[in-house]
């Protein structure tokens, strides 16, 4: 499982007052205690500074860099936003994300096109939120089928068809975790990716439901989740579900993860 730790988002108080702040010594504990807990990218985001979401993202970047050699998940619908954060990021990061909304498409379209950049292809279209599998594999073929045509390889494509929560309607888990089998099986070595929380909005016992969510998923082919790394069982569930999954050779992980002491 490809891990991207969440917890870098202005949109959280502590966040939001350490970049305001310049706090450094703040976003670096955040970084790293994310790369030891297992995080594969960090994601980094300063959406809610508009007008100054450019000069902090570039910030954000430069302050995790100097704390850990993940390399970022750079997390704007802003060109501009993550061309300033590309320009000093060493490594190849991942752009979080490309969608179909025809705006957001035609902007980070040239920014991506020809890289080896990795890239979150959201399942989002000018027609609204999609409630169906048909509906997600519509925008994830054209969607998809752009960014290949654009020379970006299957293998730096992570599809991410969109979480929604089960207390709306509860066909949306059942819908996104059918969508995650026929992506993987339409793109051979293609990603998928998610931000999962969401499945439990509105419920109690979040963390529970989540969890199960994505052992769900996981048996059905998602490799990439932007989670908080930090959340141990969350974590230990994963490395179970991967090698539940056949997706751990000799259960190798899994044997580590249980030395470590992750599980009960």
């Amino acid at each position: 499982m490809i891990v991207i730790g969440e917890l870098i988002n202005a949109s959280r108080k502590a966040i939001k007052a350490a970049i305001e702040a310049g706090d450094a010594e703040a976003i670096a504990k955040v970084a790293k205690d994310q790369a030891e807990a297992g995080a594969d990218y960090i994601d980094v985001n300063a959406g809610i500074f508009v007008g100054k979401e450019p000069e902090y993202l570039k910030w954000l970047v430069e302050t995790v860099q100097q704390a850990t050699d993940k390399p970022c998940a750079i997390d704007s619908p802003d060109p501009k936003a993550i061309e300033a954060a590309l320009a000093v990021h060493k490594g190849t990061p991942m752009i979080n994300s490309i969608s179909l909304e025809k705006e957001r498409y035609e902007k980070l379209l040239p920014v991506i096109a020809g890289t080896d950049l990795k890239v979150i292809a959201l399942c989002m279209s000018d027609a609204g939120m999609p409630q169906t599998v048909a509906d997600r594999m519509t925008i994830a073929d054209e969607l998809v089928g752009g960014l290949l045509k654009n020379n970006v390889a299957v293998e730096s494509i992570f599809v991410d068809p969109l979480v929604q929560p089960v207390s709306v309607n509860t066909t949306f888990g059942v819908e996104f975790i059918n969508t995650i089998e026929k992506i993987v099986a339409a793109f051979p070595g293609i990603h998928t990716a998610c931000g999962l929380s969401n499945i439990s909005y509105g419920l109690p016992a979040r963390k529970f439901m989540n969890r199960i969510f994505v052992t769900m998923a996981i048996a059905k082919g998602l490799d990439g989740a932007i989670i908080n790394p930090l959340d141990s069982s969350m974590m230990a569930t994963i490395i179970a579900a991967e090698a539940l999954a056949g997706r751990d050779g000799f259960c190798m992980n899994y044997l580590k993860a249980f030395r470590a002491g992750m599980f009960d």
